[in-house]
């Protein structure tokens, strides 16, 4: 299962296989209250702020998660319109406002630097998003996703998206990973998926140029939870970042998680940010399992073990 088995979330994504980027939509239900966290160094974000503690607006109608780097950011304009044109949005005066907060991963140096998801990327995204199980692999926000940069050149891996979800009891938590990340993918059970180190540290690192990632995450439950409680699931989901991504929240990293609390499903905060982090080590696995080479860049199944 996928972060598409929590009821009422969708996931669309838009694709360019020449450019080598994308963007990934999860749309939400509604009512729903959404939080935010970011822990990498170099992040790409739009309407992060909106998300913390005691802030007006809870609710969000879409997530965007775009390629791009900080180019890309402008594929949530497109978001914005559809939801517009929908009738969705945060209630003014005025007329509607979509709250559609969004993030990027740098992707301009695996394909085409000029390829950048603009607004009609966002809104065919948007468009796309379906309550099917979610596509995994070099599609979306993943297309030029790549992993294991630190150990320099030789040792980069292509990244992805992945997904999954679990029940515990009546709650569902699903997530969404893009997996962009400096360091090595490893899974909850601490095996090596990308041929770094069986070591608790990672190796020394191998710079010989600028490094530019980002890991983004997208959570998702039925259970009932305030902004405060889904703040300590964000910080569960950078634990399993923490965990299964070495070295993680990097200076080089926009590692960022967003939860989201949409049903009515009575839960336990501490039992959601355990499946959680479940479910994005999960996911990160999912990502590596399901990338493909690209551009001359070999996937896991490339990787020496």
């Amino acid at each position: 299962m996928t972060l598409t088995a929590v009821p009422g979330v969708r996931v669309g994504h838009w694709t360019d296989p020449v450019g080598l980027t994308g963007v990934t939509v999860v749309v939400l239900p509604e009512p729903n209250v959404t939080a935010g966290e970011v822990r990498g160094a170099a992040p790409g974000t739009r309407e992060t702020a909106l998300l913390a503690p005691g802030m007006k607006v809870e609710a969000v109608q879409a997530i965007a998660l775009c390629g791009g780097s900080a180019f890309g950011l402008a594929a949530a304009d497109g978001v914005m319109a559809e939801l517009e044109a929908d009738g969705r949005g945060y209630p003014t005066l005025a007329g509607v406002v979509p709250i559609v907060p969004a993030a990027v991963i740098f992707d301009l140096g695996i394909g085409d630097p000029r390829a950048r998801p603009g607004p009609a990327a966002g809104a065919a995204a948007y468009r796309a998003a379906t309550s099917a199980p979610v596509e995994m692999g070099n599609v979306g926000a993943g297309t030029g996703a790549t992993l294991a940069g630190w150990r320099g050149p030789q040792a980069r891996r292509k990244g992805g998206v992945g997904s999954a979800s679990t029940r515990v009891g009546e709650t569902t938590v699903g997530a969404l990973v893009v997996v962009n990340a400096v360091g090595d993918a490893f899974t909850l059970e601490g095996v090596p998926l990308t041929g770094g180190s069986h070591l608790p540290l990672p190796a020394p690192p191998v710079r010989p140029r600028p490094m530019e990632n980002t890991t983004l995450v997208v959570l998702a439950t039925d259970a009932v939870l305030d902004r405060a409680a889904l703040t300590r699931v964000c910080v569960r989901a950078h634990d399993a970042l923490a965990a299964c991504l070495r070295p993680s929240h990097t200076r080089y990293d926009g590692d960022a998680v967003f939860a989201a609390s949409c049903g009515r499903v009575p839960g336990d905060p501490d039992v959601v940010a355990e499946a959680a982090f479940a479910v994005v080590g999960r996911s990160i696995e999912a990502a590596v399992r399901a990338a493909r080479p690209v551009a001359g860049l070999p996937a896991m199944e490339d990787a020496s073990e």
